[in-house]
């Protein structure tokens, strides 16, 4: 029960890693707040979690909007009172999202501006709107999920590398702006990961994909108090994917 009395807001909650950290947050005592623009899915979601004996507030929203994030978060802080973590788990590669084949220069407007959006932006706007309160209670972590691909780079991703990439610099500017508070500030970059049947096709040296719950599970350890000391750090968990051995 490392998160008991805790108030944890996930966004990306209606699926894949989000939707399991809400899940393993609420089993291990923290009252969850789950963010995704499928309306249908984090309600079920919250719905089965409070069966569970956890609480669980379900508010669907787009993330792009920063009036949408700022309805987020004054719910949620209206509803429970704090928000001790923020967990900015969307995300995706707007090539598939947006049913946009090709390479980079084949890219429709709407495919790079999805792909800043909601990678990059919507933490940003969830970060400033959720300090404030963190700053007020003096304490609070914020948990970005970047990606190897905000490392290593890679040419059938541009944007979403780009937009990874500035997620690793915007743990490290945010952990020093939170650290007179108390807040800390941390990044978590996986490679392939089996939340769709594709990724087991993209190689690693340790010859394998990593399972959901495998990121999971170390997405809950920087955000619990057995991490207070970290802060402002990417984490890669990759399989050794960076060092490029895949090739």
């Amino acid at each position: 029960m490392r998160f008991k009395q805790k108030v944890v807001l996930i966004t990306g909650a209606g699926s894949g890693l989000g939707l399991l950290s809400a899940q393993q947050y609420a089993a291990e005592g923290a009252t969850v707040v789950l963010v995704d623009v499928n309306a249908e899915a984090i309600e079920s979601a919250a719905g089965e979690i409070r069966q569970s004996g956890a609480e669980a507030l379900a508010l669907p929203a787009d993330i792009r909007s920063y009036e949408a994030v700022a309805r987020v978060v004054s719910r949620s802080v209206e509803t429970f009172g704090r928000i001790d973590i923020l967990a900015n788990i969307a995300g995706g590669n707007p090539h598939r999202v947006c049913n946009c084949p090709g390479g980079f220069e084949e890219m429709t407007q709407e495919a790079i501006d999805w792909g800043i959006d909601v990678n990059f932006t919507a933490p940003i706007y969830f970060s400033r709107l959720v300090m404030p309160i963190m700053i007020q209670q003096q304490s609070g972590v914020i948990l970005n999920l970047a990606s190897v691909g905000g490392v290593v780079g890679g040419a059938g991703a541009v944007v979403y590398g780009a937009a990874k990439s500035g997620l690793i610099g915007l743990t490290q500017s945010l952990a020093l702006a939170g650290a007179p508070h108390g807040i800390r500030a941390v990044c978590v970059s996986p490679g392939p990961v089996l939340t769709r049947e594709a990724m087991a096709n993209i190689k690693t040296p340790l010859g394998r994909a990593a399972t959901p719950e495998e990121v999971t599970k170390f997405i809950l350890y920087l955000s619990c108090e057995d991490a207070a000391m970290i802060s402002g750090s990417n984490h890669l968990i990759d399989g050794a994917r960076a060092c490029g051995g895949y090739r």
